[in-house]
């Protein structure tokens, strides 16, 4: 039951990771579009084969970090910060209306794959997120850093990134539609996220004192 709830913690994690609108999405979205649903999947995929190496890596750090405790209060320190920053960019300073995310034309008609893989890995976000996460998790005790349990959280952020980026295929008709409110809903879920993250994490660092 255990390595059940690591997998969904790991799929949840990725799941609200890629709720923004962004470059690989909206990306996503566009090339299902113009091209068909076969093509947007095949980006999907090269996505996620870079998001499962991510992943791994953010773990190994994360698994590293836990041994050394005075470096993970140093970085829970700087993460309460960023989170606050976010936080406050989210709820308050971010823009309603999105910038128009220009697609890389690719001429190649089977590519696509690569495109995913090129644009994932240049998003080098997923590494510092899931690191911060899982040392989060690990001292809660929700996570440890077996090689299995490692495996299935990865795994889950996989499938997770996957799950986000085709719902972004199948309902982008009702999100072109709806930019400004769905913008808006976005911007307040991602700060409210950030917000409760952020005071867990300053309570912790004050129970820790």
């Amino acid at each position: 039951m255990f390595v059940v709830f690591v997998f969904f913690l790991g799929l949840i994690c990725a799941l609200l990771g890629v709720i923004p609108p962004g470059l690989l999405n909206m990306t996503a979205a566009k090339i299902s579009l113009k091209e068909g649903r076969t093509r947007g999947i095949m980006f999907c995929i090269g996505v996620c084969v870079v998001v499962f190496a991510q992943t791994y890596i953010a773990t190994m750090f994360a698994r590293y970090l836990s041994n050394n405790k005075d470096v993970v209060t140093v970085l829970q320190r700087v993460a309460l910060a960023l989170f606050v920053l976010i936080t406050i960019y989210f709820l308050f300073i971010a823009k309603s209306e999105p910038k128009a995310q220009e697609v890389p034309q690719i001429r190649s008609k089977h590519s696509r794959f690569f495109q995913g893989v090129l644009l994932s890995s240049l998003n080098v976000f997923p590494i510092p997120y899931q690191a911060y996460l899982t040392i989060t998790f690990a001292s809660f005790g929700w996570l440890n850093f077996s090689q299995i349990n490692i495996l299935l959280y990865v795994l889950g952020a996989s499938i997770g990134t996957f799950i986000m980026l085709y719902m972004y295929i199948v309902f982008f008709n009702k999100i072109k539609g709806k930019t400004l409110t769905s913008q808006k809903n976005m911007n307040l879920i991602i700060g409210s996220i950030t917000g409760v993250i952020a005071l867990v994490t300053f309570f912790k660092i004050v129970k820790n004192l």
